[in-house]
């Protein structure tokens, strides 16, 4: 079956109404196939071959082009200069000249290279012009709903979008299925080989200051505001906040009366994963003071040209200060921007300016793991000296 090319006009204006397209664009896409389908029923595939439709009168013209020689090696793709100012008076060697053709009609072979072109170009269209939708959301978040769960990618819907949530942007220990409804906060859009594809997460420090600022209106007014976050989605993050109007607790703005703001974030978040607030400080000092809490600090002595703070803290709260597996005092960490290592304030001065030259090189806690083998080594002595006391006696 031929391809009526009266009945293009109609065809592209329909689809531009269902795809919710710009005409231009699918007039664009169906020249193109056009341009493609004619290289193969009449010409080569190699020629430059430009196709325009008139969408009043269905009319198509088929313009070829080929360069001004002194010689013509090939007269599919070249032409002498006489010949090429019969066309155009000021033609020069070098140019290249269109010559106008119409064209009535398609074979089958090249109808069926149209349609399939036609389909293919259009999806290309239509994720793009939904992407550059998205392009002026990226940094919000949005509503989703989960289409499916193909290994650690889970795969959003996003209205007339897809999207894809990658392992690294999950919260821990969180399960999905299809059709569960959650928010996501739409991170980025990258382009790939098969086209843009959108990003979308919910173990970002982004989606947890989102979450806040839709729970907190004092935010907008900038009567408040989230200086720091640092998280480890899904078990524990920490937040560091700041008031500009005197006499407002920013601690209490943002866990709200009897918990209520904190709470509603927890309970998009997870309960699982515990948030703590704590006030920005501009003095050092006091800022990983407040990231260790809750953990009661002795002192705390820092080496700004290394960004390293070793913390003193009583001997009962090492290791409320340090957390489960490191947790505590690595957050602290990422928050204050220092590698902090924590000391037991019974460790005398000098071995704690000691430390600080040494633990460079040492993870967070190793001050406790250095003091324990210290503890057993003097325990073993006392005891050889309680035997070798009985013995004597």
């Amino acid at each position: 079956m031929d391809l009526d090319i009266k009945q293009l006009g109609l065809v592209i204006k329909t689809i531009a109404e269902e795809k919710n397209l710009p005409e231009d664009s699918v007039k664009e896409v169906v020249e193109q196939a056009l341009a493609a389908a004619y290289r193969k029923d009449f010409g080569d595939r190699e020629q430059e071959v430009r196709v325009n439709i008139n969408l009043e009168s269905g009319d198509i013209d088929v313009y070829i082009s080929k360069e001004v020689v002194e010689k013509v090696g090939d007269e599919r793709f070249e032409l002498t200069l006489s010949e090429a100012q019969v066309v155009k008076k000021n033609a020069e060697l070098g140019d290249f000249i269109e010559f106008k053709e119409k064209a009535d009609t398609f074979g089958r072979v090249a109808a069926q290279t149209a349609k399939q072109v036609i389909l293919q170009r259009l999806r290309e269209a239509e994720r793009e012009i939904i992407m550059n939708e998205f392009q002026d959301k990226i940094g919000t978040v949005v509503n989703g709903i989960v289409s499916r769960v193909e290994g650690r990618i889970v795969r959003f819907e996003l209205g007339k979008a897809q999207a894809i949530m990658p392992a690294s942007e999950q919260i821990q220990g969180e399960r999905y299925h299809p059709g569960q409804r959650l928010k996501v906060y739409l991170k980025d859009v990258e382009r790939g080989f098969r086209g843009p594809q959108l990003v979308v997460s919910r173990g970002s420090t982004e989606f947890m200051e989102w979450l806040f600022r839709a729970e907190v209106p004092e935010m907008e007014s900038g009567a408040v505001a989230i200086k720091e976050i640092s998280r480890e989605a899904g078990v524990r993050s920490k937040i560091a906040v700041t008031s500009s109007v005197p006499g407002v607790d920013p601690v209490g703005t943002f866990v709200g009366g009897h918990g209520t703001r904190v709470n509603a974030v927890m309970s998009e978040v997870g309960e699982q994963e515990k948030i703590d607030i704590i006030v920005w400080d501009e003095d050092t000092k006091t800022f990983i003071e407040n990231a260790l809490s809750p953990t009661k600090v002795t002192a705390v002595r820092i080496d700004e040209d290394s960004k390293k703070a070793i913390v003193q803290v009583p001997e009962d709260q090492l290791s409320i200060a340090i957390g489960k597996s490191g947790q505590n005092v690595r957050l602290a960490s990422k928050l204050t921007g220092y590698e902090i290592d924590i000391v037991a304030d019974t460790v005398p001065e000098a071995e704690v300016a000691s430390t600080a030259e040494v633990t460079t090189s040492k993870p967070l806690g190793g001050q406790k793991l250095k003091r324990k083998e210290q503890l057993e080594s003097s325990l073993l002595e006392a005891i050889e000296e309680h035997g070798e006391e009985n013995s004597e006696k």
